[in-house]
């Protein structure tokens, strides 16, 4: 009597193999905009702790803290020693060299734009972070 082995034939193996390509056409998709929704979600994590610190050294200071141009100048509210951030925040939906770039302009950006992290208003103390609008809503990066 011959011996029997149990394998499975070439048509299994291929109706295994369709199935999974169509699960992964499924999820691959969804997978590709969730870096960019986490980088947008962490931006506007740090940009609402970056405001709510500058409104505090506000109340206890009755100025505005000494924010300058540059990579990741906060002043009195970013450092070891302070009451406030231990650490620069990172914008990471403009991401790169400029992800921490702090410049003065008493109004947002108007387009998505990799020159600068956040945007401070000395005057009126107001903060956008940059590729945002006024509404913190991301401007669509540009190919």
């Amino acid at each position: 009597m011959p011996r029997v082995r149990a394998a499975f034939t070439l048509v299994e193996i291929l109706i295994v193999v369709v199935i999974l390509a169509i699960l992964a056409s499924i999820v691959v998709p969804q997978m590709v905009g969730a870096q960019e929704e986490s980088q947008v979600n962490a931006t506007l994590y740090d940009l609402g702790k970056v405001r709510r610190h500058v409104v505090v050294y506000r109340a206890r200071n009755d100025s505005f803290p000494t924010i300058e141009e540059g990579d990741g100048t906060w002043g009195e509210i970013v450092g070891d020693t302070t009451n406030y951030l231990m650490s620069a925040p990172v914008n990471a939906y403009v991401g790169g060299e400029n992800r921490l770039a702090i410049i003065h302009r008493d109004s947002p950006d108007s387009e998505y734009q990799t020159d600068h992290a956040w945007i401070f208003d000395p005057d009126t103390g107001n903060l956008w972070a940059g590729g945002f609008s006024g509404d913190d809503v991301p401007f669509p990066r540009t190919p």
